[in-house]
């Protein structure tokens, strides 16, 4: 099956912080601008079919050539990783804090 993008920009309340999240406007808001959190309801972009509807959390980032950063999403509930290109609005400390290797 071929994983096929569907186009959906829509606003919405994060789970996770409670912010109000408007349209992204220039393509698919995935995850929330302020936490980076997001919700585990497609199995491919914008189809969501996913069951799980769970919360992703944002727990790293990767730098890609052609789409800039993309943050790693792991599900709370389920323990799958998604991943998704950042937006021009996110919260960019965040993202800051996402590129820090954690040493413990």
């Amino acid at each position: 099956m071929s994983r096929q993008f569907v186009e959906i920009d829509e606003e919405f309340i994060c789970e996770n912080c409670g912010e109000n999240i408007e349209k992204l406007r220039y393509s698919c808001r995935n995850h929330c601008n302020y936490c980076l959190h997001s919700k585990h309801v497609d199995i491919n972009p914008g189809d969501r079919e996913e069951e799980c509807h769970g919360i992703l959390e944002p727990t790293g980032i990767e730098m890609n050539q052609q789409k800039g950063y993309v943050i790693i999403f792991n599900c709370k509930k389920c323990g799958q990783t998604r991943r998704n290109k950042a937006a021009k609005d996110d919260n960019m400390d965040k993202i800051i804090e996402l590129s820090v290797t954690k040493i413990d």
